[in-house]
């Protein structure tokens, strides 16, 4: 049964992620809960389905404020397919140099954020330029993808890097490069990618311990409480509170 098989292929990253990456993910974590515990930002950021991860962590039900979302809409909305802002354009717009430059230039930043970046490939312009231009401004870089996978790759980016060689610190996602997973008869492409699973699996793995390491030093957590739970009469002003904190730290960006 071929879904099995996929759910197979997904349990076999999500342990590959237990078995080697805890150590990369603790040292993100310390990174971004320094930044947190400053009053300043994880910064977050990605193209087109490595967009996911960032808008799994905040705003969300049993996240909390400390990130910072940077979706750019042309590098992520593309559900219509074809027409406007449709797949050619957004496979184009990801390769563009100069672009993440241009992104960089809407916000006001710290040395003392950081900035977190999801990239399956690590070789596309956008995340390359977007993490360059966070270490020219002082931040750490954090990357999330295929780390191992991608090696040999050549990048798209005139620097001669990819997103892997520009980090501070790199957590592999261990889904293999070309992402689908599971082979379908007669036919030459695979289907069932994995790597949305893995990054929401280190996403969740990450920011459980960011709060883990901020909660030690004694710093509150402003967190998005459900609102769906009945009798919780509470839930309302835990969400308004979390929300007027994050409205506060964002003022600056």
């Amino acid at each position: 049964m071929l879904a099995k098989q996929w759910l197979s292929n997904a349990r076999n990253v999500m342990d590959q992620i237990e078995a080697t990456q805890l150590d990369n993910i603790r040292e993100a974590a310390r990174v971004m809960a320094d930044s947190i515990a400053a009053d300043r930002w994880v910064h977050t950021f990605g193209c087109g389905h490595a967009t996911i991860p960032v808008e799994e962590m905040y705003p969300r039900i049993g996240g909390f404020v400390g990130f910072h979302p940077m979706v750019e809409l042309p590098l992520t909305f593309f559900t219509r397919i074809t027409g406007e802002m449709g797949v050619h354009q957004f496979v184009f717009l990801e390769r563009v140099e100069g672009y993440g430059v241009e992104i960089m230039k809407g916000y006001n930043f710290d040395p003392r954020d950081s900035m977190w970046v999801f990239s399956h490939s690590g070789i596309n312009n956008v995340n390359i330029d977007v993490a360059l231009e966070a270490k020219k401004k002082g931040m750490k870089v954090i990357a999330y993808g295929s780390a191992a996978a991608a090696k040999g790759k050549q990048t798209r980016h005139s620097s001669g890097k990819t997103i892997f060689d520009i980090a501070d610190v790199v957590v592999d996602t261990c889904a293999p490069s070309e992402d689908a997973t599971v082979p379908i008869k007669n036919h030459q492409d695979k289907l069932g990618p994995v790597s949305t699973m893995a990054f929401v699996t280190t996403v969740w793995m990450t920011v459980i311990t960011v709060a883990e390491i901020l909660v030690e030093r004694g710093i509150k957590l402003h967190i998005h409480p459900s609102h769906n739970v009945p009798g919780d009469d509470t839930a309302k002003q835990r969400l308004d509170d979390a929300l007027a904190e994050y409205k506060r730290r964002v003022a600056n960006v």
